[in-house]
């Protein structure tokens, strides 16, 4: 079902409670401009129900190095210099 990559779960925390539906739409905007980008082929959000200022990021990449190039890209510094979130933390792993 999944190929080998550069995948990473990344827990993120909402640092303002009151803004938990801007920092959902600021997270889907970035989730839907990182998946056009080279040699990223899942970036997927998912909101934990128990706890509202919890989000995790499902991630696919082909290598490290698409991974780093991410944080380059224009969107990803946009969303960045929001200061939204915080990573709690974060697994990088690759299929069994």
């Amino acid at each position: 079902m999944f190929t080998n990559g550069y995948y990473i779960t990344a827990e993120l925390r909402v640092k303002d409670a009151s803004k938990i539906h801007t920092t959902k739409q600021a997270l889907m905007t970035l989730c839907e401009k990182t998946l056009t980008e080279p040699g990223c082929s899942v970036f997927t959000l998912h909101h934990d129900q128990t706890t509202p200022s919890r989000f995790l990021l499902w991630e696919r990449f082909d290598d490290e190095a698409a991974f780093k190039a991410h944080f380059e890209m224009p969107h990803t510094q946009e969303y960045m210099a929001q200061d939204l979130t915080e990573v709690v933390q974060f697994f990088q792993t690759n299929t069994a």
